[in-house]
């Protein structure tokens, strides 16, 4: 009896210690509950990240359009300087100094006019990457006339007639084909050369100076190697936001065409029978030009002035007096005038492939001095051309460019127009 009462009161104690225990879960499981405040301050901390969550993605929606905004703004350029447009926009986010380089013609190149946006013309110059190629062809046309020309048997510029006689009427023609290229030794640093072949005829209808005083005609062309040119652009700069590219230029002109000493004259009108294909000089031009981006129109404008190199010619020019006699004139040291010039225009980009450009170039060249003194005849001249320019992208790799010109002053030509097709490898 005594081990029932035993084991009735240990089963007792167990079952009274296992009611307790689970009275004391509840009440713990009663205390874990989430009340009604827990349930109101984790909803507060969800809308908390809800809107720092919509915050963050407002500021990411903005980035992104500024990085749009800059790459739209830099295909323009591209487009406007006969670049292909193909921009990663993480290497815009990630670019530096060393390896950021400014996009446009020439036009640039902006070495002229235009932008090569050249040139719009020559144009000027947001300059080829490092290590590419840019194989520049073009295609040049240019008309003249003149209904009165005065000459003494010989012309020192094409745009600097000197002497006394009498043309009546002239029109000027010439073609000049011309392959260029420009390579890029740094992001920042390019060179370019480029080689002319022209071809020019000149129909003057005119009196001999000796003989009947009836009008003649007088035609004369010639044809050959231009005058090569080598030059070299560097981006001054690295613009940030809105700012304008800065390039600098420096252009050799050589004297590889035939000049005007090394042609025949015909003594009866004093004209040459065969037309130069060169100046006849060195020049050296440096340059300063500016490309500013204010989507979607690129502004760009340069200013730069040519040294034309004398020489000493050391020639005779014949040709007939006011007297009917045939005679010479000994050339000795010639110094063509310099020049200084200015232009500025504007890229308007159409859509991603097509861009418009209206440009202002205006020279001014000095008179031409014979033997340290000014040569009889020489006047100071002004050339001023309007132009207008549009480029259309075929592809990645190649643009196609036609600028029409027209000459506001009587010493420019009438017409020019311009073809090119740079082609990126």
């Amino acid at each position: 009896m005594p081990k029932k009462r035993a084991w009735f009161h240990a089963s007792l104690g167990m079952m009274l210690g296992a009611q307790v225990a689970y009275a004391e879960t509840l009440h713990q499981a009663n205390q874990d509950a989430p009340t009604d405040a827990d349930y109101q301050t984790l909803r507060q901390q969800l809308a908390e990240q809800a809107k720092s969550l919509a915050e963050q993605q407002e500021r990411l929606v903005l980035e992104m359009k500024k990085l749009e905004e800059a790459r739209r703004r830099i295909q323009t350029m591209q487009g406007q300087l006969g670049m292909p447009v193909e921009i990663q926009p993480q290497r815009l986010a990630q670019a530096e100094e060393s390896t950021f380089r400014g996009r446009g013609n020439e036009a640039g190149r902006v070495d002229s006019t235009t932008l090569d946006v050249a040139t719009v013309f020559s144009q000027p110059s947001i300059l080829t990457p490092k290590g590419a190629f840019v194989f520049d062809p073009s295609l040049q046309y240019s008309f003249s006339s003149s209904d009165r020309v005065t000459v003494v048997g010989f012309s020192v510029l094409n745009a600097v007639l000197i002497g006394a006689i009498d043309v009546r009427s002239v029109n000027r023609s010439n073609w000049i084909a011309t392959l260029g290229g420009r390579y890029g030794l740094t992001n920042r640093l390019e060179v370019e050369a480029r080689v002319p072949y022209i071809y020019r005829s000149d129909d003057s209808l005119s009196r001999r100076i000796s003989g009947s005083a009836i009008d003649e005609s007088f035609n004369s062309d010639g044809n050959g190697l231009g005058d090569i040119e080598l030059a070299a652009r560097y981006q001054l700069n690295v613009p940030t936001g809105d700012n304008p590219f800065y390039i600098a230029g420096l252009r050799l002109k050589t004297r590889t065409g035939k000049d005007q000493y090394e042609v025949e004259y015909d003594t009866d009108f004093n004209l040459p029978k065969e037309l130069p294909t060169g100046s006849g000089f060195y020049s050296l031009q440096p340059s300063l030009s500016m490309v500013l981006p204010a989507d979607p129109v690129v502004f760009f404008g340069g200013i730069n002035y040519t040294w034309n190199i004398k020489r000493d010619v050391d020639t005779s020019i014949p040709f007939t007096n006011s007297l009917g006699t045939v005679t010479s004139r000994s050339i000795g040291e010639v110094d063509p005038g310099d020049s200084i010039g200015l232009n500025f225009g504007m890229g308007l980009g159409l859509n991603e492939r097509s861009s418009f450009s209206l440009s202002y170039e205006h020279t001014w060249i000095d008179k031409t001095k014979l033997d340290g003194q000014v040569a009889d005849g020489s006047l100071s001249v002004q050339l001023a051309t309007l132009q207008a320019g549009f480029s259309y992208r075929l592809n990645k790799r190649t643009n196609l460019n036609l600028s029409i010109g027209a000459g506001l002053t009587d010493d420019t030509p009438d017409t020019t127009v311009t073809l090119r097709a740079p082609i990126r490898f």
